[in-house]
């Protein structure tokens, strides 16, 4: 790749004037001028992004901070963003933390050398004071999305919301016993559980932590056999309900008239499994539009600002699993 040195060497003139040139100043003589840009198309040059951020210059790099590419609603998140970043000149640099805290503290330090502009995260405990710390050391704009992230901007779904859609939904289908498979304090349980609560359903209501597929497998078999009515299955997203769906079968139950399930995320895999898996899913080209422009605001607005919560709102798929 040509540098700036070797293009000055090539047109004969100054480096400095090479780099006003390739930097848009116009104040230089329009001959020098297209003998520079010329040669600097012929031999391919492109700015070094990297020396332009240590030089303090916009670097037009967003760093994309996600807890599991390898689930496709965090594969369409970052589709979404680069898709919209690049509308605004804007190009990105993904980071994978794979729920692993120390690769997320490690990626924020190589996202801080990489003098990006500003950062989208999705945090791993975005209820705790870490994070803010973490914000606060990039010295750039960060904003969350997916979740409500403690002194951040936040770009997400109300996924209390959505556990009180679900609990609905399967009311009204007719099902008696209720199970949600993820975290007991993940939002989507909390309204999940109070909804079922409400209809005087309390007691009928199970949770399951998904730790791996044979714990989950021993802790359905022992759960199931004692179920005697009709089970509504609400899993924190895709991956978990399809493994659901795989162990019922296992277990000979049928789906969806002894045990029905739904999913979270809508990813792809629910759209084309058959039969269909019934998934709650959220806006991801409008939640990336949202946390880009308002990231590109924080770029170029510095200072204080109130903080900014955006909490949109998810629809429910039902397909032939529930």
């Amino acid at each position: 790749m040509i540098t700036m040195t070797e293009i000055a060497k090539l047109t004969k003139v100054s480096q400095p004037t090479v780099s006003r040139v390739l930097n848009g100043n116009m104040n230089v003589a329009p001959d020098i001028r297209e003998r520079v840009l010329a040669c600097a198309k012929e031999h391919h040059y492109q700015p070094n992004a990297l020396a332009k951020g240590l030089q303090g210059s916009q670097t037009y790099l967003l760093g994309v901070l996600l807890t599991d590419i390898s689930n496709g609603f965090f594969a369409d998140i970052a589709k979404a963003i680069e898709t919209e970043a690049r509308k605004h000149g804007y190009s990105i640099i993904l980071f994978n933390s794979n729920y692993n805290t120390d690769s997320e503290r490690e990626y924020l330090d190589v996202v801080r050398r990489y003098r990006v502009d500003g950062v989208l995260a999705v945090p791993m405990r975005e209820t705790s004071d870490v994070w803010q710390g973490y914000a606060q050391n990039l010295d750039v704009p960060v904003v969350a999305v997916t979740r409500q992230t403690k002194g951040l901007d936040s770009v997400y779904v109300d996924h209390a919301e959505a556990g009180r859609m679900v609990a609905r939904y399967l009311l009204h289908q007719g099902y008696q016993q209720y199970l949600f498979i993820g975290k007991d304090y993940d939002l989507k349980y909390v309204g999940f559980r109070h909804t079922l609560s409400a209809q005087g359903k309390a007691k009928n209501v199970s949770n399951i932590v998904y730790q791996n597929d044979k714990q989950m497998k021993a802790a359905l078999s022992a759960y199931l056999p004692c179920q005697k009515q009709r089970l509504g299955i609400f899993a924190g997203n895709d991956i978990y309900a399809l493994r659901i769906l795989n162990f019922l079968r296992e277990l000979q139950f049928i789906v969806p008239a002894e045990a029905g399930v739904i999913g979270f995320d809508d990813t792809m895999m629910a759209r084309y499994l058959n039969p269909g898996l019934s998934s709650v899913s959220q806006p991801v080209e409008q939640m990336a539009k949202e946390a880009v422009s308002r990231l590109l605001y924080r770029i170029g607005h510095p200072g204080k600002h109130p903080l900014w919560d955006c909490a949109l709102h998810a629809s429910l798929v039902p397909r032939q699993s529930s």
